[in-house]
């Protein structure tokens, strides 16, 4: 062998060699050892020599699979899923074993026959079939094996045939190549044959799938996951998942559609985990925290036993001190629980940043071989198909590497969010009271979600740096020290980067304060829509919006500035680098010359380095981010809990006995002291004191819900509670009485008649079935309550603390709750009931009585006892039983006191916000704008609309030039390579480099004006989108508000134009980018080998339909996710408020898996939201690979017509296109998910208007109206198309200058008729005259701004007083301090110190309701005009301020026609005339006293109201 070292040929060949022919020079180099060279490499039929076939060919399979071996054991012992049945499959797969193992020994005993028959065969021959003998052997054990274990598909296995097979098709051909010469190794050419016929076999058994294993657990699910039964191959090209994305395209996939989650990846098994390895981290630290007294005791005892002197106790105190503060750490929990399955990602990680560099070293060997005129065309072939079989595995490994990170980040999230819920449930009100809701459910959804954000690139953290150091000592291989050139230009760029990083995200708070002030300013311009129309004031707001939104693109605009710049950056980053390094390579020595090998394999190595070195800033920002959130999440998981054993629960002595003394949380001064109290078995006892005395904490106590300090409590049987406020769930009414009991029809009817709920149900929409909104949204005050009475009746427990249940409801209410339900009659009776209660009509009939007073008890006894004792109880009654008395008999249709009032409003509520829902259908509108299936080219062409066609035009124009000077600069540098040398030295690098340099900064000075034209384009957009959307939201009529939920509106508002302003247009950017490089990479692989057009076409057909399938399947999984998420956040903080009841109900554990259940349905969706990215990856990444293939294949072919120069453009170029193959998918993908916003906005921008504003040439005179006539003739109204008529055949006249009260019982059309008079219902048929001039042919403003109205709910908007009042700044403020202090308002206004500039929240909330009320009257005073409407306000106002206005009205506006709704009848007994209205039409119509002489329906009503 040493001889053929010695005349080595190849030296000659590879005279002029570079790092990527040296690689391969040396791997020949060894592989001569073993073979011939010039049977090997030189030839143009090449063949390895007997000896290396027979040594290292036959040992790979054989050192793979024992090495595997021990890792793959311990991996089958702790997986067992079941053994499978011996099938066919598995049988012959056996028998093939053992076919093979007995072929391979056939070999070595036919060896042995040589040596007795004196011919010595050489050692090889029995080394290798004892090896192989025995490797086929163990493979067989294997098969079985694996089948015990239950192991459908093996990926050892199939990686050892396909091993088997590659190493045995060189000898094969060779064999087959020498046959005709050897006839004497007859023997061992049989049974080779048979060999390879057998491992063939083999390796095609092995890719199908075993049948699913007996005995595994089994599995209930309707729709498991198919990854769970697919075999090796399918894993790992994620084919299973292909039948979700045929599913998806052709019809959009619901939720029925979705695969049940893998164990492994639900709540249950997940958060099991993460809390046993929390508990474990948490009992760490107790037993490294000894107390002081411990460590004390410890020096004492050490003295006795060791006798040893002072110093060394001394230290291990410290020492015991320092370990004091060590706090149980969240992150060693996770570490443990997620680790181990996110190592193996970074494993394929590690796998696949290798191979990255092995193309690059492909790509010179390929540029070495075009430049050798006289090597073999097989060379070429091998380094093309290398090159393929490379790409291909770095395309499994990474979306392997990736499928683990993101199932990471999905099981810690679930992990995260589940850990939170249950604590949650266990701690104790000061814990709770230190955090918000909100501010928990953020920790939830915000930090949880920053977990799963970070461990998708956490392997960055060390993957970036091995990158770039690989990446330099390959370019310092290639280039020499010039490589330092460029590496100082990257490190420049990145403050420059982070300097953009930061200003943008100054940038981004800015916008957030505009964004949410105009969200804000909307949501009181949608709350107060009818308002606005009323006073004919939407100009000014409409201003006020547009200023804000003004503002708020100001802010895009220099943020879309940045961002162009940073991309400007980043695209001429790379080509700065490249610049710079052969700038300096050429100039450094002349002898430096820049080759085609040389450019381009630094070039590829460049655009390695681009991700690592823009991924590293990233992932420690992220890191920072979450390090913040680990915190949080590990400051609220080490909040204290409840002791469960603070209340006894054990049987105890008869009858049922507390002793109480207790302290409330963290204040050092104990809520309840020395209480002692013994509540017999059945006993009605009523707990009664002033306000914060401790009843509330008292039955916190009995819950266990405070801090124990002393003394014990002990409470015999179940608990029914019903607390303060009441908790309602966002379920249906009958859920939420039920509260998971088993329902019985009759014990539910008989708890609704109780609980007086049967009249309501008749109010709500769907009965019992009606979905009450989140906090019992659509329920009134009274009936919230009374609900969470129902749930506690129903729930028949042996005990009930009631907390004051009877204060939120209206007295008579109360009475029958109280006879029917809780006294001595009820329904409970026999029970034990505790009743905290302010009212005192009940106290004669309860057992005993606890009076509390400051945490203590101060007396106890029965009703009749304590009024004897005479203490502060008796005092007590008599103070408030003279209010009680009359309160009981005032009639309640208009009860002067405050109490009542209150409730009425809230009363009132129901009726009207179920009116939206009575039709089922009306619930739906959101689905049917909901988008499914693709986007309509209208919407594309729409959105160009808004941006201008002309600028489209000039952007993608822009993009053209942008890749023509991309490919400028690097044909030119191709040019440049193929410059001949001369003396060892290249001409003209001077100019070269000057060329190269122009066109590169084109390229990049073009990138930034494209992007400025974008973002400039996507602000004009956006600007005249939300334009039209505001524009027409203020012209829509009030019907539109009346029947579309004020969120949805909203929606549009936020949601929707955010899209537009910040996420389509970077989409559109990312969409343009990536499509242009793709089109310049075919057009320069087409244009250096024209064959390649062949193969596009087939190559684009499957991604475009890889494409298809992709996007349609991936959207409406999004969907799906974004729909499936919300419900974790909202029962989560529904819950939160709601633990007290949770747990006195005992359903802590039944909300767990209600909460686990919503995490797993979310799940459901993003698992395969997950997949289907890999799956995408996986086929367009396969796609690229063929481009490289083919690319490198062309160029062998054609090698005689083509310089290395264009062979490494084009496979350069060809070796970075997956990646924005891959990327175009997901651009195309976001952008029609995003532009869908347009469509939405389109659709609101579109709706019906009402009458303008204002008509040409048919305003009223200046002073209309004069006289103030109002006539009405012939005048029918309704209030929608298809709805009833309210008013009906109007004919009345009113004389300028009366004063008319209307009435009328309610829905008689008392407000629809005010309404009328402003055009805000316009007229079915007839006409209103007011002055002679027919309304309805005048401009609705015009209109509207001659007519005064004071409304019923007065509505503020958040703002100055004085915007409030005169938002036109019509008048001086000598007028509306006038007004002001004729409203009575003036000495409260002048009280604060910014005087009219005083600010009102929103809504007004810090103005109480009568003041609201008189600032509306102010409002009226100020405009003065000849006709005022009046509707009463009914129960928000006391009488005082009534009298105020009734005052004032009286003088201020004797000479106005006045028409006013009245509720109270009293205030209009001395108007001119009274209107009867009866349903729609006038009844009667003539002075006070002589409808009540007629003794009609006025009479009635006045009598009622005791006035007649």
């Amino acid at each position: 062998m040493s001889s053929q070292v010695e005349d080595f040929p190849s030296r000659v060949l590879f005279s002029r060699c570079t790092p990527g022919w040296e690689c391969l020079r040396n791997i020949m180099l060894l592989l001569s050892f073993f073979q011939d060279s010039n049977l090997s490499v030189h030839t143009d039929n090449p063949d390895l020599t007997p000896c290396f076939q027979n040594t290292v060919l036959a040992w790979i399979p054989s050192i793979y699979l024992w090495s595997a071996l021990p890792f793959y054991l311990l991996y089958l012992k702790h997986n067992k899923r079941g053994y499978i049945v011996l099938s066919v499959l598995s049988r012959f797969k056996t028998l093939f074993g053992v076919l093979l193992w007995c072929v391979s020994w056939a070999d070595l005993f036919y060896s042995f026959h040589e040596l007795l028959q004196n011919r010595t065969p050489p050692p090889v021959y029995f080394v290798t079939p004892l090896i192989v003998g025995i490797t086929m052997l163990l493979a067989t054990l294997l098969i079985q094996y694996e089948r015990l274990r239950g192991v459908q598909s093996s990926g050892v296995l199939i990686i050892f045939w396909f091993l088997s097979v590659l190493c045995a098709v060189g000898p094969f051909r060779s064999k087959i190549m020498t046959t005709a010469g050897h006839v004497n190794e007859r023997f061992r050419f049989t049974t080779f044959y048979i060999y390879f016929a057998l491992i063939i076999m083999e390796l095609i058994l092995s890719c199908f799938k075993e049948k699913p294993p007996f005995f595994s657990p089994v599995s209930t699910d309707s729709n498991p996951c198919p990854e769970l039964t697919s075999g090796f191959l399918s894993r790992l090209t994620f084919w299973w998942f292909t039948s979700m994305a045929i599913l998806g395209y052709k019809r959009p996939i619901e939720d029925k559609d979705l695969w049940s989650l893998n164990e492994d990846d639900t709540s249950k098994a997940i958060v099991q985990q993460l809390t046993k390895e929390w508990d474990k981290e948490k009992a760490k630290c107790k037993e490294a925290q000894p107390l002081k007294e411990d460590v004390t005791y410890v020096k004492k005892s050490n003295n006795v036993l060791n006798h040893v002197g002072d110093g060394p106790e001394e230290a291990e105190v410290l020492i015991r001190d320092k370990k004091h503060n060590r706090k149980p750490s969240f992150l060693k929990a996770l570490l443990r629980t997620f680790g181990a399955y996110f190592l193996i990602g970074s494993f394929f990680k590690l796998i696949q940043d290798l191979l990255a560099f092995v193309n690059p070293q492909l790509l010179s060997a390929l540029i070495g071989f075009i430049k050798n005129k006289d090597a073999p065309a097989w060379w070429g072939f091998l380094i093309a198909a290398l090159m393929f079989i490379c790409a291909v595995l770095q395309t499994l490994m990474l979306h392997q590497h990736f499928q683990y990170s993101f199932v990471t980040g999905m099981r810690l999230r679930t992990g995260i969010t589940g850990v939170i819920y249950r604590k949650s449930l266990v701690i104790t009100n000061s814990a709770k009271r230190s955090s918000t809701v909100g501010e928990i459910v953020n920790l939830m959804s915000v930090d949880a979600q920053r977990f799963m954000d970070l461990v998708a690139f956490l392997n960055m953290l060390w993957s970036a740096p091995l990158q770039i150091f690989l990446a330099l000592y390959f370019l310092w291989q290639t280039l020499g020290p010039s490589v330092l050139a460029g590496v100082a230009v990257m490190v420049l760029l990145i403050p420059f980067n982070a300097a953009i990083a930061m200003k943008t995200r100054a940038f981004q708070v800015e916008q957030m304060r505009y964004k949410d002030s105009r969200i804000k300013l909307m949501n009181e311009i949608l709350g107060g829509i009818k308002v606005l129309k009323l006073y004919a004031w939407e100009p000014s707001f409409s201003e006020k919006v547009l200023e804000i939104r003004k503002n708020e693109l100001r802010v895009l605009k220099k943020s879309a500035y940045l961002n162009s710049l940073s991309s400007f950056a980043w695209i001429s980053a790379p080509f700065l680098v490249a610049l710079t390094t052969f700038a300096v390579y050429v100039s450094v020595d002349e002898k430096n010359i820049l080759d085609a090998e040389k450019a381009f394999v630094s070039l590829s190595l460049f655009n390695i380095l681009k991700f690592p070195l823009s991924m590293l800033p990233q992932v420690i920002s992220y890191i920072v981010q979450t390090s913040v959130s680990l915190k949080r999440i590990q400051q609220f998981l080490s909040h204290d809990e409840l002791d469960p054993n603070s209340v006894e629960t054990k049987v105890i002595a008869p009858g049922k006995d507390m002793s109480i003394s207790l302290n409330y949380a963290n204040k050092k001064t104990p809520i309840l002291y020395f209480i002692n109290l013994l509540v017999p078995t059945g006993a009605l006892v009523a707990v009664v004191g002033h306000v914060g005395c401790g009843k509330s904490s008292l039955m916190s106590a009995l819950l266990g819900e405070m801090e124990k300090l002393e003394g014990e409590v002990a409470v015999k049987g179940s608990v029914a509670y019903v607390p303060q406020q009441a908790w309602i769930q966002n379920a249906t009414l009958k859920d939420n009485i039920l509260f998971g009991q088993a329902p019985n029809e009759q014990k539910y009817q008989n708890v609704l008649e109780a609980c007086a709920l049967k009249t309501d149900l008749e109010v709500l929409p769907g009965g019992d079935q009606t979905e009450i909104g989140e906090k019992g949204i659509n329920l009134s005050g009274g009936q919230r309550q009374r609900v969470s009475l129902a749930r506690a009746v129903y729930s028949n427990s042996d005990i009930y603390l009631l907390d004051d249940p009877l204060s939120a409801v209206d007295s008579h209410v109360a009475r029958h709750i109280f006879d029917k339900v809780i006294g001595p009659d009820g329904v409970l009776k026999g029970k034990t009931r505790i009743l905290v209660t302010h009212g005192i009509s009940f106290l004669p009939q309860v057992d005993h009585i606890v009076v509390l007073g400051d945490g203590k008890i101060s007396e106890m006894g029965s009703y009749q006892d304590l009024l004897k004792q005479n203490k502060a109880f008796a005092e007590f009654l008599r103070n408030y039983a003279l209010d009680e008395d009359i309160r009981e008999d005032e009639p309640t249709g208009e009860c002067p006191n405050k109490m009542s009032t209150k409730r009425r409003v809230c009363e009132k509520k129901p009726a009207e916000s179920p009116l939206p829902r009575r039709n089922p259908n009306e619930k739906l509108i959101q689905a049917e704008t909901a988008e499914t299936g693709t986007v309509k080219l209208t919407v594309f062409w729409q959105y160009m609309k808004a941006v201008g066609p002309v600028i489209c035009f000039v952007i993608c124009f822009l993009y053209c030039c942008q890749n023509a000077a991309a490919i400028g600069a690097n044909v030119w540098l191709s040019d440049w390579t193929n410059e001949p040398v001369i003396n060892g030295t290249q001409h003209n690098t001077a100019m070269r480099i000057g060329v190269y340099a122009a066109l590169g900064l084109l390229q990049g000075l073009i990138v930034l004006i494209t992007s400025f034209t974008l973002a400039m384009g996507g602000i004009k957009a956006a600007r005249s989108l939300h334009a039209a959307l505001l524009e027409n939201k203020f012209h829509t009529p009030q019907s539109f508000y009346d029947t579309t939920p004020t969120g949805r509106i909203i929606n549009r508002f936020s949601k929707d134009i955010y899209v537009i302003d910040e996420v389509i247009p970077p989409s559109i950017l990312m969409f343009l980018g990536t499509f242009f490089t793709s089109l310049s990479t075919m057009i320069v692989i087409i244009a250096s080998t024209p064959l390649f057009a062949v193969v596009i076409v087939p190559l684009a057909i499957v991604y475009f339909f890889v494409q298809r399938f992709y996007v349609a399947t991936s959207r409406q999984l999004k969907r799906l996710e974004s729909v499936s998420r919300s419900p974790i956040y909202s029962h989560f903080s529904e819950t939160v408020s709601g633990t007290s009841v949770i747990r006195a109900y005992g359903r802590v554990k039944s909300f767990i898996d209600i909460s686990d259940q919503k995490i797993d349905e979310n799940q459901k969706s993003h698992y395969p939201g997950i997949v289907s990215n890999r799956w995408l990856g996986i086929r367009v990444e396969f796609v690229g690979n063929c481009i490289v293939l083919f690319a490198a294949l062309f160029a062998v072919i054609g090698k005689n017509s083509l310089n290395p120069g264009l062979v490494g453009l084009s496979v350069s170029y060809a070796l970075q296109v997956t990646l924005s193959l891959n990327f175009m998918v997901r651009a195309t993908s976001e952008l029609e998910t995003n532009i869908v916003a347009v469509e939405r906005i389109k659709e609101y921008s579109e709706t019906e208007t009402e009458a303008p504003w204002a008509i040409e040439g048919k305003s009223p005179p200046q002073d209309w109206p004069s006289k103030g006539e109002v006539e009405f003739v012939n005048y029918s109204a309704r209030y929608r198309k298809g709805l009833d008529l309210v008013l009906k055949g109007l004919n009345l006249q009113v004389h300028g200058g009366e004063k008319i009260g209307i009435v009328g019982r309610t829905g008689a059309g008392k407000s629809s008729m005010t309404l009328c008079l402003f055009r805000i219902l316009e007229a079915a048929k007839g006409e209103i005259k007011i002055d002679g001039v027919k309304i309805a042919e005048i401009g609705l403003h015009d209109l509207r701004s001659r007519l005064t109205i004071i409304p019923q709910d007065p509505v503020l908007f958040s703002g100055t007083l004085r915007m409030n009042l005169d938002p036109f700044n019509k008048y001086s403020d000598e007028e509306i301090w006038k007004a002001l202090e004729l409203s009575h308002l003036k000495t409260f206004v002048s009280s604060q110190p910014s005087m009219l500039e005083y600010e009102c929240s929103e809504g007004g909330e810090n103005l109480s309701v009568g003041q609201r009320q008189l600032v509306c009257l102010a409002r009226a005073l100020l405009r003065k005009t000849r006709i005022l409407i009046l509707d009463e306000a009914t129960a928000a106002i006391d009488l005082e301020t009534d009298g105020l206005i009734q005052m004032t009205i009286r003088t201020q506006f004797e000479d106005c026609t006045v028409l006013t709704i009245a509720h109270r009848l009293n205030t209009i007994m001395d108007y001119t005339r009274v209107l009867v209205l009866d349903n729609g039409t006038v009844a009667e119509f003539d002075t006070p006293a002589n409808l009540i002489a007629s003794k009609g329906i006025f009479y009635s009503m006045a009598k009622d109201a005791g006035l007649a």
